[in-house]
This record gives C-alpha cells, structure tokens and sequence, in this order.
C-alpha cells in the first residue's frame, strides 16, 4: 500500500513538474482590459498552459479573475503587464487606445500586439470614424508604430468564442490579418491553442475586411466557408 501511495505521489510531482516545464517554455500574454473578451482570452489561453497577466485600471479588484484562471495567472497594472508580457493583447474599448499608447508604446516595441478591439462610432466618437475609414488594421499600427500588430478574433463574439473553444469537427476559424510573417505564425498558434483555426487573410490593410460593418463581422465560419468569402 505504501508502494502504491509512493508512485502515486511521485506521478503527481512528476506531472506537476510537467506543467510547469511546459508554462516556462511558453511566452507570458499580457491581457490588457478585463472584460468580456479580455477574460475569455485569458481563460482558454491559460487553460491551454499559458502564463497569462491580466489588467485593468483596478488590478486590485482583479483578485477573483485570477484565482479562476489558474495559478499561472497574475494581475498586474497596464504599464508593469506591458513591460512584463512577451506578447501583448488589447482588449480595451476602442476609444481608450490613443491613451493607452502613449502609456505603453515604449514597453512594447519589438513585441507581438494583438489586437481585438472594435471601433463603435456611438461609444468611441472620432477615433472610431477614423479607425473604420482608413481601416482598423491600419489605424491601430499607427498607435503602436513599433510593435508587430496582428488585427484578430475581434470578428468572432465573445460569447461564442467561449462556447465553440476546441469543438467537435470543423473548427471556427479566425481571420488575422498582419504585416509581420513572425507575428502571424506567433497569433496563428494562439488562436489554434483557444480551440479555433487560423485563417490569414493577408497584411493589415486585409482586416478591413472582418472588421464592424464588413460582411465577416461576427460571422461564425469554418476555415473553408471563412476562405471561400474571402476569396470573393
């Protein structure tokens, strides 16, 4: 009996040795904005291994949120998860970008930005307009001038992102579009480690594409129905 509880006890350390191998050969993704889709990230991806920051204007109240994702989850403040992060994920309301940047553009120059926020002309005024009449993807680089942005999972709701994660059969699929080849390969295997399949819909100027008011706006598609509208 002593036997058994030994191995069994030695399986348990071995597989929690495992795990924590596994979180240190994974890059940290820093979630900025706590909300419904900033929370939903972080939970598939921590999930999925991930060493995952979140943060708020309030990181303090973000106690609850990390005890749920795991204890490869921290809460930190914007500029120490932009600093810390080695890729860096917005997930603010779009208006609030301008600020952000210039809060944060130095922390993440050289670094993967993803970005799934959404320009909404109601809620974020001028910055809205101008984002959807130059396009997203466009707009928002300009904010982050050195970062590698990658527009993504902005076209897909949160809700749904948290339903159909890992699902049986055809996956959804995501389009991402960016400039930098490193930067997709790096979002391409995020989007697969959420449950999703990545489609890449080409450079930035390409997220015109799948942004609020195109035809893929909240679209739920497979990787040939998203290719195949694309192609259109």
């Amino acid at each position: 009996m002593a036997g058994i509880k030994s191995l069994l006890s030695a399986g348990l350390l071995l597989a929690g040795t495992m795990i924590t191998a596994q979180a240190a050969t994974l890059p940290t993704i820093g979630v900025i904005g706590a909300g419904q889709m900033g929370g939903t990230l972080a939970s598939l991806w921590s999930k999925a291994g991930y060493p995952v920051i979140i943060s708020s204007r309030h990181p303090d109240e973000l106690k609850q949120e990390v005890v749920s994702l795991g204890h490869q989850a921290t809460a930190a403040s914007v500029t120490d998860t932009a600093k810390k992060a080695n890729i860096v994920v917005l997930a603010v309301p779009y208006g609030a970008l301008p600020a952000l940047a210039k809060t944060i553009d130095g922390d993440v120059k050289g670094k993967v930005v993803l970005d799934v926020t959404n320009p909404y002309p109601g809620r974020d005024g001028q910055t809205a307009q101008a984002a959807l009449k130059q396009g997203v993807g466009r707009y928002s680089a300009g904010l982050f001038p050195g970062a590698h942005l990658v527009r993504g999972f902005n076209s897909i709701a949160a809700a749904t992102l948290d339903s159909e994660a890992h699902r049986s059969g055809d996956k959804l699929a995501v389009p991402i579009a960016g400039d930098d080849k490193q930067a997709l390969n790096t979002v391409s295997q995020l989007v697969e480690k959420a449950g999703f399949d990545p489609v890449v819909a080409g450079g930035l100027d390409k997220a015109r594409l799948f942004q609020p008011g195109s035809d893929l706006f909240l679209s739920s598609l497979t990787r040939s129905q998203l290719q195949q509208r694309l192609n259109h």
